[in-house]
């Protein structure tokens, strides 16, 4: 915990790294300015532009270093998604124990307003904060595509597409100046060619994994993690039973599963 006036962007990034590495999350700070400036008013975060904000993600580690541990311990509760419910079990906790004293708000990549946008753009504010290059259809030159709709992914320096964003936390009580300047993201696909292989490999073929391997990644995920992402949201609950987990289920006859929002997000 630390008072207001000693809080700035290198001691929070310090204290969440000490919360969350060991549990194979990654945290990079940016200013919401950042973020609002490539997007639509209506996407914008409702903060001043030099307010302190932090995207936290996932690495290939987070699954045996964060998720099992979170099912050993029976703090799954049986009404959503349970992969969710452990990000945010980590990352309130983090919160709650180094900035109990301070305004922060979460955003997650799993909710949603009422107009069902989702409360963050994952991949933006992990590009803008220099984490990941979000590579979509406008960074291909005579793009082949036509009139077809392209969806845009993110490729981490490190890990490929071995990752997920998963949280944004805004401090909204800390304002920074010129002690942060904006990074570029390593744009790790610059040929044609290859960000056409990589939009063309995530768009059509997502389920079988290549486009993660657009780069060779310095770690992916385990062939359990694999099997787990590999499996239909609403299975996996039944999955995590045949692995062990979730036998003392106090929520038994209770829905299990949430899956307003899996068609988007449900491969990890």
């Amino acid at each position: 915990m630390m008072a207001a006036s000693t809080l700035n962007v290198e001691n929070v990034v310090k204290l969440l790294e000490e919360s969350l590495c060991k549990l194979g999350f990654e945290i990079k700070p940016l200013k919401v300015g950042w973020y609002n400036h490539v997007l639509p008013a209506s996407l914008q975060l409702s903060y001043p532009e030099d307010t302190l904000a932090v995207v936290i993600l996932s690495t290939p580690a987070m699954f045996e270093q964060a998720f099992v541990p979170f099912l050993e311990e029976q703090s799954f509760q049986g009404l959503s998604d349970p992969i969710d419910q452990c990000v945010k079990h980590c990352v309130s906790s983090a919160v709650s124990q180094c900035f109990s004293d301070h305004k922060t708000a979460a955003r997650y990549d799993y909710e949603l307003l009422p107009s069902r946008k989702p409360k963050f753009l994952a991949q933006t504010a992990a590009h803008v904060s220099g984490a990941a290059f979000y590579y979509q259809q406008s960074d291909v030159p005579q793009q082949p595509w036509g009139e077809k709709k392209m969806y845009g992914v993110c490729v981490h320096p490190q890990f490929g597409g071995w990752f997920a964003i998963r949280a944004l936390l805004v401090f909204e009580d800390v304002t920074l100046g010129s002690e942060l300047q904006q990074p570029l993201p390593p744009d790790c696909v610059p040929t044609r060619d290859a960000r056409i292989r990589l939009l063309e490999a995530f768009n059509f073929h997502w389920q079988d994994w290549t486009y993660r391997d657009i780069i060779s990644p310095v770690e992916i995920y385990s062939q359990k993690q694999k099997d787990y992402f590999s499996t239909p949201p609403a299975q996996r609950i039944d999955l995590l039973k045949t692995w062990g987990f979730l036998q003392k289920d106090k929520s038994e006859g209770e829905p299990t599963s949430d899956l307003t929002f899996t068609q988007t997000k449900g491969h990890g």
